[in-house]
């Protein structure tokens, strides 16, 4: 049974996270830096058994895509061309950052680890992996009612 990769994708930094075989909860993988991004997920997907991945997109309040979509929307086009033949799905990336950080806070990360701004990318890669493993979980038990 195969995980599922997700993606925190920035100009500058990627975080990105990976759930258990089972698909039950996400953890944080590694950050790398954009012009790493291709070969990084060639072999990743070579080691590891990856069968879909999740993207966090971009949304505003009035839920329309923001601005940074016009990053994001060529690297999915570019990630579909690579792995045909796995599902990426987008999840709303709103807050993640924020919600990162205050996760950061209240494990008792120390203020100066707090900066290191790829951890934060890696954290938000993990919620936006999560978000997306509870909704489908939550849907699942929808249909099951």
């Amino acid at each position: 049974m195969g995980r599922i990769l997700g993606i925190d994708y920035g100009r500058k930094r990627i975080g990105l996270a990976v759930t258990d075989p089972m698909k039950i909860f996400a953890s944080p993988v590694k950050t790398v830096n954009a012009a790493e991004l291709d070969s990084f997920l060639l072999d990743y997907v070579r080691s590891e058994e990856i069968d879909e991945f999740v993207v966090g997109y971009p949304v505003q309040l009035n839920n329309r895509p923001s601005e940074s979509v016009r990053y994001i929307d060529p690297f999915i086009e570019k990630l579909r061309k690579m792995f045909p033949d796995k599902p990426v799905h987008m999840v709303d990336e709103r807050f993640t950052s924020q919600i990162a950080f205050r996760t950061m806070i209240d494990g008792g990360v120390k203020k100066k680890n707090r900066q290191d701004k790829s951890l934060v990318d890696r954290i938000s890669a993990s919620i936006i992996l999560q978000s997306f493993l509870d909704r489908r979980l939550n849907e699942r038990k929808k249909k099951i009612k």
